[in-house]
């Protein structure tokens, strides 16, 4: 059954995933390291892991093909398609078996960059039309995923 996965620590879609996840009966799993509120839904679960790097351990090893995680976290979302799962940052950009390595390296360039003193600053802040973007993109995802689970 295709699962949606949030990586929720300072996820700032976690509501919209939650509407679109009612709207297809999906089940939504929202995974943090610590205790957050979460709508009192049979949908929806909340899972706590604690430590560092435990959320995304939890996610990373229960996530299965056909299954979609929503996070920021480039790192993850490759070992989420490794998995063969596909993954959506908030911002609507997709992770998947086409476009993560090039992902990978951007974020791994962009750190270098940070040591070395040679750019600052982190993400620019979300507008109505990132929200309206990954909306699109989730359910391009889901539609992608309910086709490829019934092959």
């Amino acid at each position: 059954m295709l699962t949606i996965y949030i990586d929720a620590d300072a996820c700032p879609v976690k509501d919209e995933v939650y509407k679109v996840a009612r709207r297809y009966a999906l089940k939504v799993f929202v995974v943090a390291n610590s205790t957050m509120r979460v709508p009192a839904d049979p949908l929806v679960e909340l899972v706590v892991r604690a430590g560092f790097g435990a959320a995304d351990d939890w996610i990373a090893g229960v996530i299965g093909s056909c299954d979609i995680c929503i996070t920021s976290d480039v790192p993850l979302a490759a070992r989420c398609v490794t998995n063969g799962a596909v993954a959506l940052d908030p911002k609507g950009r997709l992770f998947n078996a086409d476009t993560i390595g090039e992902a990978v390296a951007a974020r791994d360039l962009m750190e270098e960059l940070r040591a070395m003193g040679q750019i600052g600053g982190g993400p620019s802040a979300m507008a109505p039309k990132d929200r309206s973007r990954f909306l699109s993109r989730l359910d391009e995802a889901i539609g992608a995923a309910r086709r490829a689970a019934s092959t």
